[in-house]
């Protein structure tokens, strides 16, 4: 399984940005997606997770209301909307496939999530 994140760049604080996953497997639609985000010098945090049926969400605290996750299985890929953007948004951001299929809650658990992309950096400037 392979993850593929892009859509990372540099933007002006208030900005918007759209990340995007795309998974190499046909059973992506099984599975539910996440997020996550590592500044430097600091640990990896969860930013964002979707059901593998895109029924349920679930946000860290620092990004609700700027941020939107969404899925599309027909293209096996999850994308992020960020906006407003902060500059303490700074970070690599890392996305995330669940271990389990169908699983029927939407995890914020690192451990949970076994398939990991290679990370986009995004860069807020003040």
């Amino acid at each position: 399984v392979q993850l593929q994140a892009s859509g990372g760049g540099l933007v002006q604080a208030g900005g918007s940005l759209r990340l995007s996953c795309a998974a190499s497997r046909r059973t992506f639609s099984g599975y539910a997606m996440g997020w996550f985000r590592q500044a430097p010098g600091k640990e990896r945090d969860f930013v964002a997770a979707i059901k593998w049926n895109g029924g349920s969400t679930a946000y860290a605290d620092s990004v609700k209301g700027r941020f939107t996750i969404s899925r599309d299985n027909a293209k096996d890929t999850v994308y992020l909307q960020m906006n407003s953007l902060k500059p303490e948004d700074t970070a690599v951001y890392y996305c995330a496939a669940d271990s389990v299929l169908l699983r029927t809650v939407v995890t914020s658990t690192a451990h949970a999530y076994n398939y990991w992309g290679q990370g986009t950096q995004v860069t807020v400037s003040s």
